[in-house]
């Protein structure tokens, strides 16, 4: 059974080459590609034959240097077991089935081999989500895809694990920008390449009066200073590992030697105390 298509490809792929042939912002994925590059130190081990997986290879390519570059097209072109690092950048939260292109990330590591990527993650646009809810249920009495639905940093914590990655680690990175009225950020979005790119959003363009009214409830709810609009970014870091006997292994149940009592040097009887404090 196939699975729901979120993702038009083409527009998306309308959306990344309008992208290019302008002045883009890419300050997100600079930022994103500071963070990598400091797990990758942090890391400290050197990979040998990287794989990087994104549509924006100029923003993250001195992350796999020499390396092998494939786009975020499912199926991934990658071939199983080459790599020692892979870094998929800036596409799972487009991708239908981000837990499919984690398993080919995945397949395609050596054992012990390290898996990062980063993506837009779920608190993301939330002040314009919430008003071109509103404007359009009050203009219409219903609502059309404007914003992609982007995931959880626990949900997408959860899809390393499902897709057999060892210890795994979700984080997150919250970036606010100001603008001066919604049109502005609606021209940052396209020059993202982060505009509106789902399979069922409506094909004829909105009328200004839903853009005129989100604007006005945007500034009612979501003020910066100087009368600007907050925006809220959040990116999302993923870290796993491929399998290997040298990582580190949990203990099996019941088999520690220990008790929790001798560890904390407390009697067996001692009462169980908390210092929680409660609030109204």
């Amino acid at each position: 059974m196939s699975l729901p298509r979120l993702t038009d490809p083409d527009a998306l792929s309308r959306n990344r080459i309008r992208a290019a042939r302008n002045t883009p912002a890419d300050f997100l994925r600079v930022e994103a590609a500071e963070v990598l590059a400091e797990r990758l130190i942090e890391v400290n081990r050197t990979f040998t034959s990287p794989a990087l997986v994104t549509a924006f290879p100029d923003d993250f390519a001195t992350l796999a240097a020499g390396g092998t570059i494939v786009p975020d097209t499912d199926p991934l072109a990658l071939n199983p077991g080459a790599h020692d690092l892979v870094i998929h950048a800036f596409g799972l939260h487009w991708a239908d089935d981000p837990l499919g292109q984690i398993i080919q990330a995945r397949r395609a590591l050596c054992p012990d081999g390290l898996f990062l990527a980063v993506l837009l993650g779920g608190t993301t646009l939330n002040e314009l989500r919430a008003v071109l809810a509103e404007a359009e249920t009050k203009l219409t009495g219903g609502l059309s895809p404007r914003v992609a639905p982007m995931a959880d940093v626990r949900d997408l914590g959860g899809l390393l694990q499902r897709a057999g990655l060892a210890l795994p680690v979700a984080d997150t990175l919250t970036l606010r920008a100001s603008y001066r009225d919604i049109y502005s950020l609606g021209r940052d979005l396209r020059a993202m390449a982060e505009g509106n790119a789902l399979a069922d959003r409506q094909r004829k363009p909105a009328k200004r009066a839903l853009f005129e009214l989100a604007q006005s409830l945007y500034q009612a709810h979501f003020p910066a200073e100087d009368g600007r609009l907050q925006a809220t970014f959040e990116l999302v870091f993923l870290t796993g590992w491929a399998p290997d006997d040298s990582q580190p292994q949990p203990l099996k149940p019941g088999s520690a030697q220990t008790s929790l009592a001798d560890a904390l040097r407390l009697p067996d009887d001692a009462p169980n105390r908390s210092n929680a404090r409660g609030t109204d």
